[in-house]
C-alpha cells in the first residue's frame, strides 16, 4: 500500500537533513504507528508522502502510483489529518466536509450517510451547521478528520489525530481504527502517547534524528516500546 525507498529532505538553510535514507513498506490491514521526538522527522515524512513537501532523493509509491510521477492518482489514495487540524474556518462544519467531499468525488447519497454516522461518533450532530471558527480546538479536530476520512481512503496518515478529543471520542476513534484495517485499508500514525500505540499498533517504527532506528512488530515489543524508545534516544 505504502513504500518508500531512500527518501531524503533537506529544508533550505538547514546544516543536515530532516529526513535521512527513509526506507518503509506498508501492508494491507496494517496500522503503523511512527514514534519520535518533536523534529525526529515524522512530519516532514508525511508531508513528503502527501506529496505537500518536495523532497531531495528517493521514491514514494501509494497503492502503486509514484508521487512525484503521478501525483493525483496517488493522492486519491490518501486521506491526511495533519497536527494542527486545518480547516477552513469560514465554513461551517458541514461545508467542510462536503468541500472535502467533493476533491475526492464521493457522492452526496454516501457523504450524507458517512456525515450522519460520523457527526454521532463524535457527538457532533448538533455543531455541523455552525461555523468551524466557533469550534473548540478538540471540535475543530473531529472535523478535520470528518474530512479526512469522508472518501474511505485506502491510506490513512494522522499526525497526532487524537490531541484535544475528548475521552469518549479517543475511545470512538480507536475503535474505528481497528475497524477500518478489516477492511483492508492501513493506517500510519504518530503519537507521542504510548499507551495509544501499545493499544492500536501492529508494528511500530522509531524514528531518531531524521533515520529510522528500528522495527518492532510483536506484542512483546510493542509492550516493551518504551525501553526501546529510551535505548535509541540515547544512542
Amino acid at each position: 500500500m505504502l513504500k518508500i525507498m531512500n527518501l531524503t529532505k533537506t529544508y533550505k538553510g538547514a546544516l543536515k537533513p530532516a529526513v535521512k535514507n527513509i526506507n518503509l513498506s506498508l501492508h494491507k490491514g496494517e496500522i503503523f504507528g511512527f514514534l519520535g521526538l518533536n523534529g525526529a522527522g515524522k512530519s516532514t515524512t508525511f508531508k513528503c508522502i502527501t506529496g505537500i513537501q518536495t523532497f531531495d532523493a528517493g521514491t514514494i509509491i501509494i497503492d502503486g502510483y509514484d508521487i512525484s510521477k503521478e501525483p493525483l492518482k496517488a493522492k486519491q489514495a490518501l486521506g491526511f489529518i495533519p497536527d494542527n487540524h486545518a480547516t477552513f474556518e469560514e465554513l461551517t462544519g458541514r461545508e467542510y466536509i462536503y468541500f472535502m467531499a467533493d476533491v475526492y468525488q464521493v457522492s452526496k447519497e454516501l457523504r450524507d450517510e458517512r456525515i450522519k454516522m460520523f457527526a454521532e461518533m463524535f457527538s457532533m450532530t448538533d455543531a455541523l451547521d455552525a461555523l468551524i471558527k466557533t469550534y473548540s480546538h478538540g471540535m475543530k479536530q473531529k472535523i478535520a478528520i470528518m474530512g479526512g476520512i469522508i472518501h474511505y481512503p485506502k491510506l490513512w496518515i494522522l499526525d497526532e489525530p487524537l490531541v484535544g478529543l475528548d475521552p469518549f471520542s479517543m475511545t470512538e476513534i480507536k475503535n474505528f481504527m481497528k475497524d477500518y484495517i478489516k477492511l483492508g485499508n492501513t493506517i500510519i500514525f504518530s503519537s507521542h502517547v504510548l499507551e495509544i500505540v501499545m493499544d492500536l499498533c501492529t508494528r511500530v517504527g522509531i524514528i531518531h534524528n531524521g533515520e529510522i532506528k528500528g522495527f518492532f512488530d510483536t506484542k512483546e515489543d510493542i509492550k516493551n516500546i518504551y525501553s526501546h524508545y529510551e535505548a535509541i534516544k540515547n544512542q
